[in-house]
């Protein structure tokens, strides 16, 4: 019976393997800080990144806007008869539309 151990023997080796596994979950919480953290600066940099680039396309949308209503503008201040005459047309041809699909959705709302 020499492999049994006395129960003073047991406690060390128990306290051995206790204090090993807390040694591998140190390590463990380390090594997963240090890849969040590094995850983290990664997701920063992405985001900053993406940020950048939506504010180009913002910066280059905006100009693009500006220049088409300075384009109308002008060529409403060179032609007001035929801006009336478009932008009425649009209000007539918005207005028909209108009509038509108030008319459809009451017809569906009957059936309901």
């Amino acid at each position: 019976m020499a492999d049994t151990l006395s129960p003073e023997d047991m406690r060390k080796e128990f306290d051995k393997q206790i204090a090993d596994l807390k040694k591998e979950v140190g390590a463990l919480s380390k090594m997963l800080a240090r890849q969040g953290a590094e995850s983290l600066e990664r997701t920063r940099e992405s985001a900053a990144d993406a940020l950048d680039r939506a504010k180009g396309h913002a910066r280059g949308s905006l100009q693009h806007v500006r220049e088409q209503a300075q384009f109308v503008s002008d060529t409403m201040k060179e032609n007001p008869g035929t801006a009336a005459t478009v932008l009425s047309s649009a209000g007539v041809i918005g207005f028909v539309l209108g009509l038509i699909v108030g008319t459809q959705l009451s017809s569906h709302s009957r059936h309901w």
